[in-house]
C-alpha cells in the first residue's frame, strides 16, 4: 500500500490584489441638504410666528 500524501496543496501562488474601498455618498449628501433646506425653513417660519405671536 502506498503511502497518502496529507499535505494541503497550495491554491495559487499570486498574492490577492487590494481593492480600492470606494463608497458612494451622493444619496446620503442630498438627503443631508433636503435636511438642512427643510430645518432652515421651519427656522424661518417659527422667527416670522415669533414678530405676530407677540
Amino acid at each position: 500500500m502506498a503511502k497518502k500524501n496529507k499535505r494541503p496543496t497550495p491554491v495559487s501562488n499570486i498574492p490577492a490584489t487590494q481593492v480600492e474601498f470606494n463608497p458612494d455618498y451622493s444619496m446620503i449628501k442630498r438627503d443631508l441638504k433636503r435636511i438642512g433646506g427643510l430645518a432652515g425653513f421651519f427656522i424661518v417660519i417659527l422667527v416670522v410666528l415669533s414678530f405676530f405671536l407677540k
